[in-house]
């Protein structure tokens, strides 16, 4: 077991986004619930099974550690969040180096369709180190996703961008195990101020 007997997975937790194209307002910040975003997905991550979070912010940062209640998570910041989403991805893993998690479960800050019962279903997925897993929706890969930390390395180097671990992904599809949850999340994101309708 890894340190002081947590799982072997940790959640990972990517919002540092600057919402452009919501008029530049923070998706971490958004309301759902009456809470920030942010804390709505730690709250999913943690109701799955997660014991272990890390929270990659960015655009907002100090704002987001007042408004937010992220007690017991670990705090990355991402200075350069403003190139992309594979910018905190690389934040984000670097951070689990040397924690003795074995896998991270990667999330979307601006995903709050998807709750507790289809992160369950991907982190119950989770095998060894060299696990490659992935939510789909109607057969379709989407979030969350799940890395084993002998995939990190590679992971890192690829993600440039706003592409995240797409490349990585479309590379290695043949090993990746699709975790069908469309039965009980919708992957929905929330990217313009169209979507803001799916806040509640």
């Amino acid at each position: 077991m890894t340190e002081n007997n947590a799982s072997p997975v940790a959640g990972l937790l990517l919002a540092a986004g600057g919402g452009r194209r919501l008029g530049g307002r923070p998706k971490a910040l958004l309301r759902h619930r009456g809470r920030p975003l942010v804390e709505h997905a730690v709250g999913v991550l943690r109701a799955a099974g997660c014991d272990r979070v890390h929270v990659v912010l960015g655009a907002r940062a100090a704002a987001v550690r007042e408004q937010a209640e992220l007690g017991g998570c670990v705090l990355v910041e991402n200075p350069d969040w403003a190139e992309g989403m594979g910018s905190s991805l690389r934040a984000g893993l670097d951070s689990l180096a040397g924690t003795g998690a074995r896998a991270a479960l990667v999330s979307l800050v601006d995903q709050p369709g998807i709750g507790p019962e289809a992160v369950a279903r991907v982190l119950a997925a989770y095998e060894d180190d060299t696990s490659l897993v992935s939510a789909a929706y109607d057969g379709v890969r989407g979030h969350p996703v799940l890395f084993g930390a002998a995939h990190w390395a590679g992971i890192a180097a690829a993600a440039t961008g706003d592409k995240g671990a797409r490349a990585y992904l479309k590379e290695h599809e043949e090993v990746i195990r699709l975790v069908e949850c469309g039965d009980v999340a919708r992957p929905y994101d929330i990217d313009t101020v169209d979507d803001l309708v799916h806040l509640e």
